[in-house]
C-alpha cells in the first residue's frame, strides 16, 4: 500500500458553508479529519532525551494521548510526565502517570485549567511532545497522540 502526504488540515463533508437552516441541504457539515502520531519508547531512552519525534501542528486540538505500556516501568520511581519541549508538565502534573503495570493509560489534564487549555489548543507554534521518567529501568511502550489540525480554538 502506498503512503500519501497531505499539507493539512484535511476536511471532509459535502457542504462547506451554511446558507440556510436545513441540515443536509444548506447547513455546513464539513469537519476536520483526526490525525495521529505514535512513538515507541523505552524507559532507558527517556533518560537520554525526553523528547519524542511527535510534533503536533500549531493551533491543533489534542483529542487524546494514550500510553500503551507493554513492559511495566521498573525502578524506585515508576511515574511518567507528558508535556512539551518547553514545559515537561504541559499535559499532566509531575508523576501523574503511573506505569507500574502493563496496560493502556490515558493521559488527562485533570482539573488544571492551564493543562486543559493546552489540550484545547496547542498554541500558535508547532509543539514537540515529551515524556519524562524519574529513573532508568526496563519499561517499554508506545505513546499515541490524536489531534485535529488547525482548529484555532484560542
Amino acid at each position: 500500500m502506498a503512503n500519501v502526504t497531505f499539507s493539512g488540515p484535511i476536511r471532509a463533508g459535502t457542504i462547506r458553508d451554511t446558507t440556510g437552516t436545513t441540515p443536509g441541504i444548506n447547513m455546513a457539515n464539513v469537519g476536520q479529519a483526526v490525525m495521529s502520531q505514535s512513538y515507541r519508547f523505552t524507559q532507558a531512552n527517556l533518560q537520554t532525551s525526553s523528547l519524542t519525534p511527535i510534533v503536533v501542528p500549531a493551533n491543533s486540538q489534542i483529542i487524546e494521548i494514550m500510553l500503551f505500556i507493554d513492559a511495566a516501568l521498573s525502578g524506585a520511581t515508576t511515574t511518567l510526565t507528558a508535556g512539551t519541549s518547553a514545559l515537561a508538565t504541559a499535559y499532566t502534573a509531575s508523576g501523574a502517570i503511573t506505569g507500574s503495570a502493563v496496560g493502556v493509560v490515558s493521559v488527562v489534564p485533570g482539573t488544571d485549567p492551564t493543562r486543559t487549555q493546552a489540550f484545547i489548543d496547542v498554541g500558535t507554534t508547532d509543539v514537540r511532545i515529551a515524556l519524562a521518567v524519574a529513573n532508568t529501568g526496563t519499561g517499554t511502550g508506545v505513546i499515541t497522540v490524536r489531534y485535529a489540525q488547525n482548529l484555532n480554538l484560542l
